[in-house]
């Protein structure tokens, strides 16, 4: 029977759960680089034996890791992002009108075909590739070219590019959401990009055709249908059915639409999940109480999921990237919060246990299937 691995970064370290396909006996490996913020720990599509960690230490500046044996041992790779420098500083991009900081890779993005080609989310907002195994990298420097890149601003978690969503039937096709300033999508590699955030509405933005200012939280997108993309934005749960070229809200019957994370189920693309948070102040689930949100129907109507989750005195949160899915036939969905708690559901999200508690702050989840 297959299994899967958990893959848990934390503001304190990275930790690897493993299980069988039963998913019921989980063996917790951590904590990994112990100290140090793992913003993402993300395994390759292509190499099942591969994991890529993205590690940031406060002043002593940003590492990313690669292990090639299932997380048992690591090396650390890229320390040279083109402009960014040496790990360990904070550097400035140079060559724009304005200036532009690189902190930390918010964001892996592995090939699906080749382990070797991976891509970067960076701070200040800004996308780098590895095409040797992250022994080098450049930058895909097109972004960052866009004319509306003087009016980018940083949202609270910092100007950050946090999600990448390839288009599996293009290779040279992509859309990344950047906070705060929204979505843009590529055609060509990356050489050229344009703004994709028509039909998004902002508050603050007088503006409602604005290009650029939207605060988007996080993207998914199913393989099986790549035009319909979900998105959790500061407000609204929206939509896509032409690649994230024009949206719609589909937020009506959750209680709050805001949240900070957003993923479909392996198999329905009209299945997706969110975690709804009080408000932009209030970092905790409504009601105090640690409820996923389903839809069936890709957004015409929800329900709450709350077998097994804490439903009394819960004020945690789940962050961005603090959601998966695996892709065994019977799907597991997967949530990690700022509590330390990782809870698995291996129905879907029909009932829910915890795999490990008290954890540090849960910042990234991804799974593999093995």
């Amino acid at each position: 029977m297959s299994g899967v691995r958990v893959l848990v970064g934390t503001r304190k370290g990275v930790f690897v759960l493993t299980a069988d396909g039963t998913r019921r006996d989980w063996e917790v490996t951590g904590p990994l680089f112990g100290g140090w913020g793992a913003y993402h720990v993300t395994g390759s599509p292509a190499d099942p034996d591969r994991i890529w960690a993205a590690l940031s230490l406060g002043w002593f500046g940003q590492q990313v890791q690669r292990s090639d044996d299932g997380g048992r041992s690591w090396e650390a790779v890229g320390n040279d992002f083109g402009y960014a420098g040496v790990p360990g500083t904070h550097q400035w991009y140079d060559g724009t009108p304005h200036p532009w900081e690189f902190t930390r890779v918010w964001h892996l993005r592995p090939s699906a075909t080749d382990p070797d080609d991976v891509l970067a989310g960076v701070e200040d907002a800004a996308l780098f590739r590895s095409t040797d195994g992250g022994t080098s990298w450049s930058e895909v420097r097109g972004l960052r070219e866009h004319g509306s890149g003087p009016h980018w601003q940083p949202g609270a978690g910092g100007m950050c590019l946090h999600t990448i969503c390839p288009d599996p039937r293009d290779t040279d096709a992509m859309l990344v959401a950047i906070s705060a300033a929204g979505v843009f999508r590529t055609g060509d590699g990356g050489a050229t990009w344009q703004a994709s955030n028509s039909g998004l509405l902002s508050e603050g933005i007088a503006d409602p055709d604005a290009e650029v200012g939207h605060c988007v939280h996080k993207l998914a997108r199913h393989p099986a249908r790549p035009d319909t993309v979900y998105m959790q934005k500061h407000w609204d749960v929206m939509r896509s059915d032409d690649g994230g070229s024009h949206w719609y809200d589909i937020g009506e019957g959750l209680p709050s639409d805001f949240g900070f994370v957003v993923d479909v189920h392996a198999h329905e693309p009209d299945t997706v999940y969110v975690v709804p948070i009080t408000s932009d102040a209030e970092h905790y689930p409504p009601e105090g109480r640690l409820r996923v949100y389903r839809s069936r129907s890709g957004g015409k109507d929800w329900e709450p999921l709350s077998t097994g989750l804490p439903q009394e005195h819960c004020y945690v949160d789940v962050l961005r990237d603090a959601m998966a899915v695996d892709r065994l036939d019977e799907c597991g969905v997967y949530v990690g919060t700022t509590g330390g708690q990782v809870y698995a559901s291996p129905d879907a999200g029909d009932t829910w246990a915890p795999i490990v508690r008290d954890l540090p702050a849960v910042l990234s989840l991804e799974v593999q299937t093995l």
